[in-house]
């Protein structure tokens, strides 16, 4: 009996989510979708879409547009993409992520005395990435000229109006800008006013900018002139950025500023594609890029949970959200210890990591009925038929906590929720040693993410990033500079794997998304907010998947934070970085009952009536050959399709 009506509460349950209302209303087409996050940039790939462009395409100019908007990004920051390519029937991955400089390594760092690379300015960049991502896409993926593509970009640097957010950040960032003087330039139009940013609406214009993008479209229209193909014309584009006068100028503001960056260093820069990682989730593939990102996490995380009913235990009930939040501290646990650029280790652990039977020996581990505050990475290397070599530094890890901590396990209770901190000046935070707070805004920091499908298979998933506000501008080419190098670490006990080097890429948050169903897309689906990305995503693919929910709803639904997890950005101490053990962000609407239990589990609870970045995703409809768009009601992400 008790069986019975548990199934009928799950059922009940289910219905009400799939007649649930959404604030934002599904985006519907049979031609083409674009979604991204700014209505400017999705108008971007809407224009070339109406051009007759591919998704390709459309998803480089809505790459470019949000760029050149500084939508948590600029040109100077770093592309990872997922291309399902319909000739094929193949998932491709894109890694356009920037290397360490020359110069960059522990002993360097160690000795300006840091914990991690800086957050902001020269010294955190890495190479730029984005715009040799977006040639390499559009060259070989694509079917229209950089020229084509970059138009709508171009026309918003000679001049569009810029939103409130955009141009708020600027003013809450302006005492890191005022300190470099080629974004002082570009970024604060009122000298000596109160308010020295640009204004909601105000038209913002970015001639360097502009001047270097044209530089690049007039190389590619040279080399068509000499008869270039169309693949080597945008090559000629991607050569003059970095090795020709662009490139030469980037150099010269990033070192005139302390950066470490050489031409060299640039020259020997190239995106590489490479084959994505993917695990089978109840007929379902689920594609993610190698483990320099953290997406593997979302991949070992629907590992562990095919071992366990999710769907009777019901939608954010208490067992599903422990059982969520279990899976992940472990799954967080192997991340941070165990993922890094797989090109500079011969001991890589992924194999092992998405294998099944590890995934069923890590389930085992989880408690029913409480937290484990001391989730640990496992040990993947015996399903790989080797003998871990890094079991010493677990032990140096250990110990390094151990001394560095100043909070007991499960002490850490987040003062205010994420709607608050993205309104929040986050530098006052600081100033008034509100630890806490500032713990919440690294853990959230934001991308934007594109997502692009069309009626002839074509889909793009998009988490690009870095060179943020406030941004280090490199010179007269209104580039921002990448801040990612502050997610290597400089112990080796930290992570093995992810020590910063020169030529080296860090382990990135940023983790775009792409799943088949039956040998054909499903869904393409990205999310900003740092270390939530996958937390979220995965919870969104749940939605969809075990609940029964519409795309758009996905997008919508209320979700859980975890926060015991090394953060992978800010801070300057080991201590800012460690684990919050137990600490929860819940949704606002979360039942009196499952609040009591989950703290009697030893949960430390924070709530809000935001639990996610926004979402953006698009679903494949096989049934009736349309296209579902779904974006978030939160933040500014739009989508337009037809």
């Amino acid at each position: 009996m008790k069986r019975i009506l548990t199934l009928a509460l799950s059922l009940a349950t289910t219905v009400g989510i799939q007649a649930q209302q959404t604030q934002k209303p599904p985006l519907h087409g049979k031609n083409w979708m674009a979604v991204t996050g700014k209505p400017l940039a999705a108008t971007a790939g809407a224009m070339i879409f109406q051009k007759n462009g591919n998704a390709v395409d459309a998803a480089c100019a809505m790459l470019a547009a949000t760029c050149t908007m500084w939508d948590v990004l600029s040109w100077g920051g770093e592309t990872q993409a997922l291309i399902y390519n319909p000739k094929t029937g193949k998932v491709i991955a894109i890694n356009a992520l920037g290397v360490a400089p020359t110069g960059a390594t522990p002993a360097f760092y160690k000795g300006k005395g840091y914990d991690f690379p800086p957050e902001y300015g020269p010294l955190a960049a890495v190479t730029p990435g984005t715009f040799g991502g977006l040639c390499y896409m559009l060259a070989n993926y694509g079917t229209m000229s950089l020229k084509e593509v970059l138009a709508p970009a171009m026309e918003m640097a000679a001049g569009y109006p810029i939103e409130a957010q955009t141009a708020n950040s600027i003013e809450r960032g302006k005492k890191y800008i005022v300190q470099w003087p080629y974004s002082k330039a570009v970024f604060l139009t009122h000298p000596g006013a109160a308010r020295e940013a640009p204004e909601a609406g105000e038209i913002f214009v970015q001639k360097d900018l502009l001047n270097t993008l044209q530089k690049a479209v007039a190389a590619e229209q040279e080399a068509l002139k000499n008869h270039k193909s169309r693949k080597e014309a945008i090559m000629a584009a991607y050569d003059r950025f970095y090795k020709g006068d662009i490139a030469k100028e980037f150099v010269r503001g990033c070192q005139e500023q302390g950066g470490l960056i050489t031409m060299e260093d640039l020259a020997k820069w190239k995106p590489i594609e490479e084959e994505p990682l993917h695990v089978n989730y109840k007929g379902i593939e689920v594609y993610k890029l190698q483990e320099w990102t953290q997406g593997p996490m979302l991949l070992q995380s629907l590992n562990i949970l095919e071992n366990f009913d999710l769907k009777s235990m019901g939608y954010n009930s208490t067992q599903y959200i422990h059982t969520l939040y279990q899976t992940m501290n472990l799954t967080f646990a192997d991340r941070d210890f165990y993922y890094g650029d797989p090109a500079f280790n011969r001991n890589s652990a992924i194999k092992g990591l998405l294998s099944k039977e590890y995934a069923k020996a890590r389930a085992k581990e989880i408690n029913p009925s409480q937290n484990d505050a001391n989730a640990g990475p496992g040990d993947p290397y015996p399903y790989m038929g080797k003998t871990n070599p890094y079991l010493h530094f677990l032990k140096e890890r250990t110990a390094l906590m151990d001394t560095t901590s100043g909070r007991k396990p499960g002490g850490f209770v987040p003062k205010h929720d994420a709607a608050f901190l993205q309104q929040t000046d986050v530098q006052s935070m600081y100033a008034a040693n509100d630890v806490d707070s500032a713990y919440m805004d690294r853990l959230w920091r934001g991308t934007t993410s594109v997502e692009a499908a069309d009626k002839d298979g074509w889909v793009v998933s998009i988490t690009p990033s870095g060179g943020w506000l406030p941004a280090c501008i490199a010179g007269k080419t209104g580039i921002g500079m990448s801040q990612r190098a502050q997610s290597f670490v400089l112990d080796s006990a930290l992570d093995p794997f992810n020590v910063i080097a020169p030529g080296k890429r860090p382990r990135v948050t940023l983790t775009p998304s792409l799943a088949l169903k039956e040998g054909k897309p499903y869904l393409c689906f990205g999310v900003q907010g740092g270390d939530t990305q996958d937390q979220n995503l995965l919870q969104f693919f749940l939605n969809m998947v075990e609940f029964g929910m519409t795309v758009q709803q996905a997008t919508e639904a209320a979700n859980i934070n975890t926060n015991q997890l090394w953060l992978s950005l800010g801070g300057s101490t080991i201590k800012d970085r460690q684990p919050r053990p137990g600490s929860i962000l819940l949704h606002n609407n979360t039942p009196e009952k499952t609040r009591q239990e989950l703290q009697k589990m030893g949960y430390h609870l924070s709530f809000g009536d935001r639990t996610s970045g926004p979402i953006n995703a698009i679903f494949l409809d096989r049934k009736h050959g349309t296209i579902w768009g779904g974006s978030s009601n939160h933040g500014e992400d739009y989508g337009i399709g037809w």
